[in-house]
């Protein structure tokens, strides 16, 4: 198992962080969609709290994702001989730019709301980090609304990158998603 990447395939790291982010940002946006269909309010504040622990680790390996790419660069970009490649690779390079900036601002509003409820942001619950502002309803319930607003953008663009991501793969036949598939 290769740690680092190739001009080929990314490396084990970059794999698992792109992975372990994926399964956290749906069961976020799940939880954010649906948690309040939960059975009973104790479901429901564990589905907030999963929700919320989540969004902090989406956050926290965002951020290590990106210091990860200052120590490994990505696996070889196509070089972009022709007006459609460079087109293709300034979409891939703007797309994962929103991504990265969705990943981390998304959970960050959300730490906005909880505060602007005046509750108290549960850090895994290990401890906790007391709000800052006293609950405001109305400016909770408005950055709530951007929250999810952002939260459904990154959805969107998260699938327009998968959708990419199977383009290369069944159109272009080339092997960018096998680059960051698991196993050999």
């Amino acid at each position: 198992m290769e740690i680092f990447s190739s001009s080929g395939r990314y490396g084990a790291i970059a794999r698992g962080l792109h992975w372990v982010t994926v399964l956290l940002v749906v069961v976020a946006w799940l939880l954010g969609v649906g948690g309040d269909a939960l059975p009973g309010k104790s479901a429901q504040a564990v589905g907030l709290f999963v929700h919320m622990s989540a969004g902090l680790l989406v956050v926290f390996l965002t951020v290590l994702r990106l210091a990860w790419r200052g120590i490994d660069a990505a696996a070889g970009d196509q070089v972009a001989d022709s007006a459609r490649a460079r087109g293709l690779l300034l979409a891939s390079r703007a797309t994962h730019l929103g991504l990265y900036a969705l990943l981390i601002v998304v959970p960050l509003v959300g730490i906005g709301v909880q505060f602007a409820r005046g509750n108290a942001l549960p850090i895994f619950g290990l401890f906790q980090v007391a709000s800052p502002w006293p609950a405001d309803r109305v400016f909770a319930r408005n950055v709530k609304e951007v929250h999810e607003w952002l939260a459904n953008t990154l959805m969107v663009v998260a699938v327009l990158h998968a959708a990419a991501a199977l383009l290369h793969h069944w159109v272009l036949r080339d092997r960018t998603l096998h680059r960051m598939l698991p196993g050999r």
